[in-house]
Formats: C-alpha cells, structure tokens, sequence
C-alpha cells in the first residue's frame, strides 16, 4: 500500500514515467509521432478490437482527434495520451501481455491452422427434416473465440446467422437456475445422463426428465422461465439475456425456422403430452403454450462470433468478458458447464468428455458451443452432421484443440511433455527476463526495453555479477539506451556491480568510450559532477535530466 502511493507521488511528481507515456514509448519506437494505423495494428494484435465496447471512449476520442487536427494520420504524445487515458487500465494490461491468453498472434496461428485441417473433413449430412436448415451450404465453416479477457479472433464464416436450436439448452437451464435456484429447478428434472437418444419418451425412476439437454428436460426447463407471463414476455426476457451474454452483439430470430420447427414437431408435442399424463410440469402450465416458447427458443439466431461471446461469459464465471456485466449467477454457471459435460453432446456425450474433456452443447444447425473455464468459449458451426447429430469438422477441431493444447479437464498444467500452454509464455520467466533485458542494453536494442519497460520489469535488475542494463549499455556505447533508461526509466545511475563498478566506470574501460559515449569518456571530471547532479536532483530538471547533460554539452 505504502510502496503504491510512494510510485504515485513519483509519477505526479515527474520521477517516474506515467502509463500513458510508456505506452506511447512502447509503439513509438524511438519516433516522436505515432501513425494511428500502427497503433490500430499493434491493438489487434493483442487481441483487442476497435469495436470492444470497454474502448468505446479511446475509439470516439481517436476519430474526433483524426477529424479536428491538420496531421490527421499522425498522433505525437499529448494527443496519443489525451486518446487512451480513459482506457489506460486495460491498453496496459493488453500491451503488458497481462490477458489470459499473452502470445495472441502465435496461439491464433494455431486456431488457424486447426481451422484449416477440419476444413478438409468431408462426410456428414445437412440436417433436412426442417427445411430452413436442408437450405445451408454444407461448405460453410466458421470459428470464432472469445477470451475471458475479451480478446477476439474468429476465421472462416462467422458472420453468418444461424439457429441455435439445442445449443440453446445449456442457455436457458443457466437462466433458470440463475432466477429460481438449483433446488428449485432439480425438483423438476434430474442431473444424470439417459444413455438414450436425446428424443426418447423416457423418463427416471422418479419420472423426472433425465437431465435439461434431452428434449424432455429442456421442454420441463422452459416451463419453469418466467412462470404466469405470456409467450411474449417470455420471448423478450429471455433475449434480453442473450443479448447480454452476447455483449448486445447479433442474436436474432427465424420465424421461418419457428414455423416449421411447429409443424414437424410431432415427437416434440409427444414428449410434452407424455410429461403431461406424468405430472412432470408446474401446476397450471400449458403444455402447448409451452411448447410454442420451446420452438421458439430453438429459432433463436446466432453467429459463430456472438455466440463465442456468449460461451465466453460462461467461462468468465457468469460475467460478459466484452462489457463486464454479470449476467449469471456462479451457481448457474457451475451448473451448466457440469451438465454440458455430461450430457451436452447427445449420444456422443461420454466420448466428448473422455477425448476432449470440456463442457460443450452440439445442435442439430451445426453449431458446437465449447467452452475452455476460466479461459475462452469458442462456437464452431458446419451444418453437416455425423450419426451422432453432431458437426463432422466441429467434433474434429475440438479434438485437435485439446491434442494440441492442454485444454482437457485433466491435463496436469505442472507436468506436461508435448502440449503448448498458451495461458503462459514460453519458459521460466523470471530466469529470462534478466537475460532478455541485459542483452537488448548488449545490442542496444530500445524497441525491446521499451516493451519491457511497459510490461512492468524491473528496469534495474541485476545479472549474478550485480551488473545492470546501463552498466552493458555503457560499456557497449549505446547512447540511446542509456538516454532511455536514464529519462524514461529514471533508473539508478550509480548502480555498483560486484567490483564496485559504476556505468560510468564501465564506459571509461571500454575500448569504444572516446568514439561512441562522450559522457562517459572525455572531460570525466565535469561529467561526473553533472551526473552527481543529476542523481541528487539538485542541479538538473527531475523531468528531463538528459536535457541538461545535453544543454552542458557533456552528451553530444
């Protein structure tokens, strides 16, 4: 607590460099204009859009920047600050790689590359007893994932609406249990999977629906939602739901898709009259009302991109990862992620979880929610369906995911040999980060401290000689990076290594110090005096010391 108001009144009083101004120095890179498409480019590549909606004021700020100034494509510091700083939290959380996911670009190559290998996957049939879906191209294949930090990356067609159909299954048991409770809604329906097709008219031995992602028990499910309200406000709450979930991204409805889910819903209105004659409903429901809402919930629209959005709140707790909105409640999301484990994949259910090992919910359209806790959801949608019902090359991305990553439940996150964690960057951070930072002072490289500056590193580490950056980088004559990590950094400039050696001692051994480092070389005695100036902060303007030694003439 007392170091973090120490490192504010430091920042206020000019010491240290604000996160505004690291972040310009990150992108910059040594300019002193940034274009804004670089900046734009280096967003995204964290994983971040432009149309997130927590950027909403950096993105209004930035067109009004481009509409009113005359170097419309250029922004210098002051502008680039007054840009950002209503989003500066979470635009130095992404360029720090502080999001759950650090490597964004390398780990969506591989989504990417997964993306493509499924595409090859023929086989599978169109789901044709609706003729809405007999429609769909069985060519179409899209991707999308949603972080829980919000980082989005979607290939393939995924701006393509389609039904959810028994995706929507997982979804309105999550409403359910989030207004009325567990127990509330396990008095009606049970939490085992059937071991029969998700169709049956069949009940438990407490003449129970099985679980909600069987037909019985979703049509049960949708009998508890919003209890004596019509059809209508029915429909309505429950999109004001999805559209949270979704972040008010797209979620729609076919009335096409209703109509004829209506009309060829034989099985669907014997199943209903069957939980009728059992007592299976609330007291004073109507079954065919009922019925009604159940089509119409499985027309509601998705695409891959909104829906990842919405599998992405459930591994985000409850909590929409794009506006920070608590949609459910933990309990319902707990709930449903279990029983998408158990039971969400039809009759293929028990293989899922034993190969891939994640809650998931197929529908007969060709959507597979997926969902990786604590991590990502991920909607993959290809309409031709296997024996099971469920996506051909949905069911074969899923298990490349899981060989490729350690995503399965089970995986030891400790002890693993052959499977990449993009949770973490690759080796033991702590050992490399000395070694990174001392090697870009080595090759004076300012692009990478910059980047380490504002990840947050320690800019004055020490290697097990006790020697920092600006002991390599004087020694090495790097004027810029000593610049750097003397204004910018406000590094320590009187670090001893092990022999009682300062920077400057190291730059006046060097064989290079006459031609590179004139501070650090000629006229010593006036540049240490200077340099103890600085130090003290007696002589020199604590904001721009470099300034001063170059006003001395002691750097040139």
């Amino acid at each position: 607590m007392l170091q973090s108001k120490a490192h504010g009144d430091k920042v206020k009083q000019g010491l240290l460099p604000s996160l505004e101004d690291l972040l310009f120095y990150t992108i910059a890179e040594g300019q002193e204009k940034i274009p804004v498409h670089k900046f734009i480019t280096a967003l995204k590549s964290t994983g971040l859009r432009t149309s997130d909606p927590r950027l909403k004021e950096c993105m209004d700020m930035l067109r009004l920047t481009l509409q009113t100034t005359s170097d419309g494509v250029m922004l210098d510091k002051d502008l680039f600050k007054k840009c950002v700083q209503s989003n500066i939290v979470l635009l130095t959380q992404a360029f720090r790689r502080k999001f759950v996911i650090p490597d964004f670009m390398s780990f969506t190559s591989h989504i990417d590359e997964l993306y493509e290998s499924a595409k090859k996957q023929s086989g599978g049939k169109v789901a044709d007893y609706i003729p809405q879906l007999a429609k769909f191209s069985p060519d179409l294949w899209g991707v999308s994932l949603c972080t829980v930090d919000g980082q989005r990356h979607s290939v393939g067609d995924t701006k393509v609406p389609f039904c959810l159909q028994s995706c929507v299954k997982p979804l309105k048991y999550a409403i359910a249990v989030n207004d009325l409770g567990t127990e509330y809604v396990h008095r009606y329906v049970g939490k085992e999977p059937s071991g029969l097709r998700f169709n049956k008219l069949f009940l438990n031995e407490d003449d129970k629906p099985h679980n909600p992602m069987v037909n019985a028990g979703a049509i049960v499910v949708t009998s508890l939602i919003k209890q004596g309200a019509n059809n209508a406000e029915k429909f309505d709450y429950v999109m004001q739901f999805m559209n949270k979930m979704a972040g008010n991204e797209y979620v729609g409805f076919s009335n096409a898709t209703f109509q004829s889910e209506r009309e060829s819903g034989d099985r669907n209105f014997a199943i209903g009259y069957y939980l009728k004659e059992k007592k299976c409903f609330p007291e004073g429901t109507d079954m065919v009302a009922i019925l009604d809402f159940y089509f119409q919930l499985c027309s509601i629209e998705v695409t891959c991109e909104s829906a990842s959005v919405m599998a992405a709140t459930l591994a985000n707790g409850g909590f929409c990862p794009i506006t920070g909105e608590r949609v459910l409640s933990p309990e319902a999301v707990r709930n449903t992620l279990s029983l998408m484990h158990s039971c969400g994949m039809y009759d293929f259910s028990g293989q899922f979880a034993f190969h891939v090992g994640l809650p998931a919910k197929s529908g007969v359209a060709g959507g597979i929610l997926l969902v990786v806790p604590n991590v990502m959801g991920l909607m993959c949608w290809s309409p031709p369906l296997d024996k099971m019902g469920n996506s051909v090359k949905g069911i074969h991305f899923c298990h490349d995911l899981v060989s490729l990553c350690n995503f399965h439940n089970y995986d030891n996150l400790r002890h693993f040999a052959k499977k990449l964690d993009p949770r973490r960057e690759g080796g033991d951070q702590r050992v490399k980060s000395v070694i990174n930072l001392l090697f870009a002072a080595y090759t004076g490289d300012v692009s990478a401290l910059r980047r380490f500056a504002l990840s947050g590193m320690d800019m004055e580490q020490r290697d097990y000689d006790s020697r920092t950056a600006l002991h390599v980088a004087a020694a090495e004559g790097h004027v810029d990076v000593v610049k750097f990590l003397l204004e910018a950094c406000k590094v320590n400039p009187f670090p001893k290594d092990r022999w009682n050696n300062t920077p400057m001692d190291e730059s006046i051994r060097s064989n290079t110090h006459r031609r590179r480092i004139p501070i650090m070389a000629r006229r010593t005695e006036r540049f240490t005096k200077t340099w103890m100036a600085y130090y003290n902060h007696s002589q020199l303007d604590p904001k721009n010391p470099i300034s001063y030694l170059f006003n001395c003439g002691i750097l040139k």
